[in-house]
């Protein structure tokens, strides 16, 4: 496992602030006789820490996948499985799948296919719930599209939630990518939405606990 580098700076200000309060509360309460209030701040601090640290992990997985498959971009709950009208790219009707992250999960986010991304656009929007049926649409995002080597094209979309305020991406147009790689990270509970072509074998349901990098969400139609 390693820290992303979205963490480091918000790591170290985590410890800065968390051992203020601990230095502070101990010249405080150590003459009052109240030591078991310091033991107890203390023990809220390192459960603090421990939670902001794990917010920026990022597990060591390989990704091992076929040349059809599409893998999940994010750790997270399938919470949605329709076909639906995809108004931005494709102006046609795609099956999305959405995968809500909690901020417990990890918010490193993985290219779903392999092949030469076609478009990068961020959006400015608000900040309802990551579950709002608009957030989608209404949301502070950004999306993306690739192209396989097929000609297939798969279209994601980071969204972020109420909490989620910053969205963090690396790739650009026309860069060639490898499914499974990094494209970017969203900071404290957020969404990603998947929209696959209608004939994508589709290999989960709603409500399944996915993993990114490791689920695969479904298999691209072999092209002759």
């Amino acid at each position: 496992m390693k820290i992303h580098r979205e963490g480091y700076l918000i790591i170290l200000i985590a410890i800065i602030i968390l051992g203020l309060i601990h230095v502070g509360s101990y010249f405080l309460f150590q003459y009052t006789g109240w030591m078991w209030l310091h033991i107890l701040l203390t023990v809220g601090e390192l459960v603090m820490l421990y939670l902001v640290v794990q917010f920026f992990r990022v597990p060591n997985i390989t990704c091992v996948a076929d040349a059809l498959d599409v893998i999940c971009p994010a750790d997270g709950k399938i919470v949605v499985i329709e076909e639906t009208e995809e108004t931005e790219y494709f102006k046609d009707k795609r099956i999305q799948i959405s995968i809500f992250m909690s901020p417990m999960n990890v918010h490193a986010n993985f290219n779903p296919i392999s092949g030469i991304i076609q478009y990068v656009k961020y959006h400015k929007g608000l900040f309802l719930v990551a579950w709002h049926p608009k957030s989608s649409t209404d949301n502070e995002r950004s999306t993306f599209v690739i192209r396989h080597e097929t000609g297939q094209e798969v279209l994601f979309r980071q969204i972020a939630g109420a909490v989620a305020r910053r969205i963090c991406y690396y790739v650009r147009e026309n860069q060639e990518v490898k499914v499974g790689d990094e494209f970017g990270f969203i900071k404290f509970g957020s969404r990603i939405d998947v929209f696959l072509p209608l004939d994508c074998e589709i290999n989960v349901k709603i409500g399944d606990i996915v993993k990114g990098r490791l689920t695969k969400l479904g298999k691209l139609k072999k092209t002759v």
